[in-house]
């Protein structure tokens, strides 16, 4: 392991259209171009998809989850197993976040916070566990990702001003404390803004974080109830407030709209879990919004998915075909649909990212949320 000491020269900038940027984000386990959607793993697998298949859909980057991950197997057995690209058969570039979300989220289990760290009942037996900043980046240099983000406070929508103020001092308190820690090699360290949709709250989250000169930045605390239009308001201020030479990742968005509107306010990188799971319900998103393939009217529709989409599910089967399958509660189903999401995410941000390189991503980007109408997430 080394010392925590910041990578330089993560990131590169490539290209410029209004706020939003083409890069390329430089990783021990090789480049990723970005704007760049993350496929979520939460317990090291993306449901239902092979990792082969996930290159060939188009992903670069995964996110796994240090939440579960810590409780069930374990980073010691992943870590002695190899680390968690050998143990998850994938050989490109792992995000990990830092449970934060998962323990302030499921707020039934919360117990106590305190500058220390907080303490809450796992989710897995009941029994009373504890996240601290170091904890929570030892698990993190152990599992051996190549991106990990600083536990933090994620108060849900709507709390009072005081509970965010609270989140901010403290989600920098750790911030600062994670900063120098031990890292697995080559792993980047990035810190999470919080402050919801207070301004005021967001600029002192991004500033004090700032000051700490991480490799990279997420966003946090939005996208977990707000309406959308103040929470794209706060997008942009934040992602303004963060360097321009640093990545920016937005934590938890993977709509269309979403995700074509954060790439326009600055964003480089998003993870969501919303093309798997809305596969498992039976829906593929498509050009002309979200088909619920459950619905009588594709009983004799011949035609593919999404025409010219080049994902197994619409190169081989009819809507009606996957239609008998999801009705018929087949696993192949819910595996093409999610193959099939997923390329549709993977395909639309490929394209969002040519268009920022040709420098119209604005006349593009008005014209592909018309297309993406009814897809919202």
């Amino acid at each position: 392991m080394v010392s925590g000491n910041a990578v330089t020269d993560s990131f590169t900038v490539t290209a410029r259209d209004g706020a939003a940027r083409a890069g390329i984000l430089h990783t021990a386990h090789g480049e990723v171009r970005t704007p760049a959607f993350l496929p979520v793993g939460t317990k090291a697998t993306v449901k239902a998809v092979d990792p082969d298949e996930l290159r060939a859909l188009g992903a670069e980057i995964v996110l796994a989850n240090t939440y579960h991950l810590h409780f069930r197997p374990g980073e010691e057995l992943i870590a002695e197993l190899g680390g968690l690209h050998a143990f998850m058969g994938w050989d490109g570039p792992i995000l990990t976040d830092s449970g934060g979300f998962q323990v302030f989220s499921l707020r039934d289990t919360l117990l106590e916070t305190d500058d220390d760290g907080v303490t809450f009942r796992s989710v897995y037996d009941g029994r009373p566990e504890r996240f601290t900043p170091e904890l929570a980046a030892r698990v993190q240099e152990l599992l051996g990702s190549d991106v990990v983000l600083c536990l933090d406070i994620c108060p849900t929508a709507g709390v009072p001003r005081a509970e965010l103020d609270e989140a901010v001092r403290r989600t920098t308190l750790w911030a600062e404390r994670q900063r120098d820690l031990p890292r697995a090699p080559g792993q980047l360290r990035f810190a999470i803004t919080q402050g919801g949709l207070d301004l005021e709250l967001r600029r002192r989250s991004s500033e004090g974080l700032v000051a700490l000169d991480f490799d990279g930045y997420a966003i946090g605390g939005l996208s977990v109830g707000e309406h959308r239009e103040p929470m794209f308001e706060a997008t942009t201020e934040a992602a303004a407030l963060l360097p321009e030479e640093k990545p920016r990742h937005f934590l938890g968005i993977g709509d269309p709209v979403g995700v074509l509107e954060v790439i326009a306010r600055g964003v480089d990188m998003f993870d969501c879990v919303l093309p798997t799971r809305t596969a498992r319900t039976g829906s593929a998103l498509t050009g002309e919004g979200r088909l619920n393939l459950r619905n009588a009217r594709f009983a004799r529709d011949e035609r593919p998915l999404e025409a010219g989409c080049a994902c197994p599910a619409c190169t081989r089967f009819s809507r009606a075909y996957i239609r008998h399958l999801v009705n018929q509660q087949e696993i192949l189903g819910l595996r093409l649909l999610s193959l099939h999401n997923l390329r549709f995410l993977l395909d639309l941000v490929a394209a969002a990212r040519q268009a920022i390189e040709r420098g119209e991503f604005l006349t593009w980007k008005d014209e592909a949320l018309q297309r993406a109408k009814g897809a919202i997430g």
